[in-house]
């Protein structure tokens, strides 16, 4: 049984048809890559399976209940996580307390969760000496590295990122893939949104592409960015082919 399953999901803002009909699914364990150009529908997709954008029609399952209705707080105590594009770092708060916010729909205790959010720190080691600092006054790569142990704070199955490299300098992209690629072996399953089609493609076990609202392509990561006019007309191969 599938971890995720999008059925024939259609998502509308006002009068425009920001998804129709996609449907796919996902297994545990998987990182699956979804991929288009700008508009295409990859965020909303994202914000329709953690309940911030609800479906007009079709469904969403998580481990086999449906979870398509559900505002976004039941959807992450069922085991989902987003990490939204932009980081929304929380200026006034230090990046401990950013990253305890993560936890924030558990019944633990204070404690334990500060306790969770100082071990983060392990696997997040770029932002180890910074977790009294404000959260604002750390680099784009790092604020990353903070949304992203926020969003394991939830303790999920399912990772949903949202451009995670979006503005961030070239080394600092490769740090980031790499935590991405050590989630996933760690157990979590990923979808990865992102505009960076060639280093998703890395860590990818499996890859979708949508084109205007419609999903129009899936397969593994090496057949998608092998076919060069899949790379022209859907992953910015004009950009990206000399870097494969």
């Amino acid at each position: 049984m599938a971890l995720l399953e999008l059925r024939d999901l259609n998502v509308q803002y006002g009068e425009i048809e920001a998804l129709r009909g996609v449907s796919f699914s996902i297994e545990e364990g998987a990182v699956v890559a979804l991929l288009g150009s700008n508009g295409a529908g990859k965020s909303t997709t994202l914000r329709a399976i953690s309940g911030l954008a609800p479906p007009r029609s079709g469904a969403i399952l998580f481990a086999g209940e449906t979870i398509s209705g559900l505002g976004p707080r039941a959807i992450v105590r069922r085991g989902v996580a987003h990490v939204p594009e932009g980081r929304r770092i929380f200026p006034g708060l230090s990046v401990r307390e950013n990253i305890m916010l993560g936890a924030s729909n558990r019944s633990a205790s204070s404690a334990a969760i500060r306790r969770e959010a100082d071990a983060m720190f392990a696997h997040f080691p770029d932002i180890a000496g910074f977790a009294d600092a404000l959260g604002w006054t750390l680099s784009g790569g790092q604020q990353q590295m903070v949304a992203l142990a926020r969003g394991l704070m939830a303790k999920p199955r399912l990772l949903l990122l949202d451009e995670p490299s979006l503005g961030l300098a070239p080394v600092i992209v490769q740090a980031v893939f790499r935590i991405i690629a050590e989630i996933a072996k760690r157990g979590t399953t990923v979808l990865l949104v992102e505009q960076n089609a060639h280093m998703a493609l890395k860590v990818a076990s499996w890859g979708y592409v949508l084109e205007t609202g419609r999903l129009v392509l899936g397969g593994d990561p090496a057949t998608l960015w092998s076919d060069e006019s899949i790379r022209d007309a859907y992953l910015g191969g004009a950009q990206t082919k000399g870097t494969a």
